[in-house]
């Protein structure tokens, strides 16, 4: 089994919450919509349209779905402890970043090339998934984000995420 452990964040240790530079911890895509995602080690993000090959790609608001290792984490230790960056279908999981304290508009910049806009926070769960049976609860709905793709490029595990208001 794979062990992700969080490492203290070495850019703002007093205050969690204003935390504007992190990492992609892991990428996830899918041919299909309503499965868990295969991680990969990097991928083609295409303007306006989403991650080359990803299901959720396409001319919508939801091009790029984000979630932070920190609420798998939290998933593992609420009984799941063999869940994976990719297991709740999304395709970027972040490491130092707080997700769910993002606000639509704000830009996220990846590597050197790529930018996207975030568009949603959250989302609205219609029929709840296999990991919401298990243990009650999902991080999904509350914390994941979803953006679309401004700038488009490559991207590849470890790059640097910044955070832009």
């Amino acid at each position: 089994m794979e062990t992700l452990l969080i490492r203290e964040n070495p850019f703002d240790q007093l205050n969690p919450c204003s935390i504007k530079v992190g990492k992609i911890a892991a990428i996830s895509i899918s041919k299909k919509k309503g499965i868990p995602k295969s991680n990969v080690g990097s991928a083609q993000l295409i303007e306006y349209h989403g991650i080359d090959g990803d299901a959720h790609a396409g001319n919508w608001h939801r091009q790029v779905s984000f979630l932070a290792i920190e609420s798998i984490v939290t998933m593992r230790k609420k009984g799941l402890p063999k869940l994976r960056p990719g297991a709740f279908a999304e395709n970027i999981t972040t490491e130092f970043i707080n997700l769910p304290g993002l606000e639509v508009g704000n830009k996220i910049k990846i590597g050197n090339e790529v930018e996207l806009e975030v568009t949603q926070i959250g989302k609205e769960c219609h029929t709840k998934c296999a990991i919401y049976f298990k243990v009650g609860d999902c991080v999904m709905p509350s914390e994941g984000i979803f953006a679309k793709v401004i700038k488009g490029g490559t991207i590849y595990i470890s790059d640097e995420i910044r955070i832009e208001d």
